[in-house]
């Protein structure tokens, strides 16, 4: 399946059964990853992966992937504020796209304010500058994806 799509409706309609997701907060130097249940109630951040060679990441993303029994991926889509695409938009969109193979749907999901109301949180519970590095990647992808479940299950209802 290569369905890579900004359209929660189709992404929900190529998963009938549900299933486990997996969130991705796609950044130049890392990718921080979350899982969610397969009935779609809350995502957890799982870990954060240092980028290297794509093709070496995609095996190690595989490998996650199938150990998790995840059924769909749902990628960070950074846009402007106005909502139009930016180079960071671009090379998600590219990078969804060359996983996309690994036979899960992929839904771009708006992550505008995933790392700021993260960052914001971290602060707030005086976390230290080294413990927010550590933290901040996996825990938006668990914001992101968390956003998406929500948005997926209130069209169920």
């Amino acid at each position: 399946m290569k369905l890579v799509t900004t359209d929660r409706v189709a992404f929900r309609e190529a998963l009938p059964q549900g299933g486990r997701l997996i969130g991705m907060d796609v950044g130049t130097k890392t990718i921080g990853l979350a899982l969610c249940d397969a009935q779609w109630s809350i995502a957890s951040p799982a870990y954060t992966v240092t980028r290297g060679k794509f093709s070496k990441d995609k095996i190690g993303l595989a490998a996650f992937i199938e150990q998790q029994m995840v059924k769909g991926i749902v990628i960070g889509l950074p846009l402007n504020l106005d909502g139009t695409n930016s180079p960071r938009s671009q090379s998600s969109r590219a990078f969804a796209h060359n996983v996309a193979d690994l036979g899960c749907p992929v839904l771009l999901w708006d992550e505008r304010w995933s790392t700021q109301a993260v960052t914001r949180t971290l602060l707030e519970a005086d976390a230290s500058r080294a413990r927010r590095d550590e933290l901040v990647d996996k825990l938006a992808a668990s914001y992101i994806l968390q956003g998406a479940i929500d948005g997926l299950v209130a069209g169920l209802e």
